[in-house]
């Protein structure tokens, strides 16, 4: 098959380019380099550099494609709740920009990568896709908003869509910025190199974390799945992890004694979040295959930023 894959250049973006392309297929990436970095893509994948709101840009690289994948996207919460423009520019504009482009050039389906932030606060755990989202950030109203928008764009041009809520995904190569670090990697090295791990309240706060060879058998087996057309489908490991569970997952792997800092006076997010995955399983055959303390061991072995300071 041809795929685009927007924001291919990313941390998950880049991981699916490659294993579609090692599979077989033609890829071709669009991405901003913004957040992501062009290195990671093998070299038979047909790489642009632009953004996702140019739509003749758009045009020229969706002509054959078979399959959208659309992870182009702003992805921190607490930089969404400063710049909340931009972040509806790229996450709802650029989503609006890609699917008028799909219907100009007769694209039939694509795959959207949207959030489990969607949800929020919600009282019952594991959360469904039935749920009623209660998005507590404006990155999770663009996500929600975007779902809305290509299911129904899709519906009125005759375009096939399926949105993935994804969860914490984490794996080998994941962004450590200076500010807002995904929370995996920013253990890990505060692990490594002595620092101090600071958790929010009480440290109970539960998550998801999905391990990033899963997530990406999700998205392909959403390419070609049946029966998943205007679906939203939770994709998460299903198994609910807390702040300090993780760090005694860390400690365990690395063999470090991590020093625990609480602050006390700053909100961790939601209390509570983990994926129901039974429409997974049902429509793409869906099987998390790597537990969190697998992961974390593989994320230390394959990622050069750690093996320094790691030793098995």
């Amino acid at each position: 098959m041809r795929f685009l894959v927007t924001g291919g250049a990313g941390f998950l973006g880049a991981a699916l380019a490659n294993k579609l392309a090692a599979d077989g297929h033609a890829v071709a990436v669009l991405d901003d380099l913004s957040s992501g970095d062009a290195s990671l893509l093998r070299d038979d994948i047909q790489f642009t550099q632009g953004g996702v709101n140019n739509i003749p840009l758009l045009w020229s690289l969706l002509r054959d494609v078979d399959c959208v994948y659309h992870l182009a996207a702003r992805v921190s919460v607490p930089e969404s709740v400063l710049h909340p423009q931009a972040y509806n520019a790229v996450n709802v504009g650029g989503t609006v920009s890609l699917m008028e482009a799909m219907r100009d050039t007769g694209v039939r389906r694509v795959v959207f990568t949207s959030s489990g932030a969607v949800y929020g606060r919600l009282p019952t755990q594991p959360v469904h896709e039935n749920d009623q989202p209660n998005p507590d950030s404006p990155y999770a109203v663009s996500k929600w908003a975007a779902e809305q928008y290509i299911h129904t764009i899709g519906r009125l041009w005759d375009i096939e869509t399926v949105a993935l809520r994804i969860f914490n995904a984490y794996g080998p190569g994941q962004n450590l910025p200076v500010s807002h670090a995904p929370v995996v990697p920013r253990f890990l090295h505060q692990a490594l190199t002595g620092g101090s791990v600071v958790l929010y309240g009480n440290g109970q706060q539960t998550r998801d974390y999905i391990y990033v060879t899963d997530v990406v058998a999700a998205l392909q087996a959403a390419a070609t799945a049946k029966a998943v057309n205007r679906q939203v489908i939770n994709i998460g490991s299903g198994i609910e992890t807390s702040l300090t569970q993780l760090v005694a997952q860390i400690e365990l792997v690395s063999g470090k004694r991590v020093n625990q800092l609480h602050n006390q006076q700053k909100e961790g997010g939601v209390p509570r979040l983990v994926a129901d995955i039974s429409r997974a399983q049902q429509l793409l055959g869906f099987r998390p295959l790597v537990s969190l303390e697998d992961g974390l061991r593989q994320i230390l072995r394959e990622d050069s930023r750690f093996q320094k300071n790691y030793h098995e």
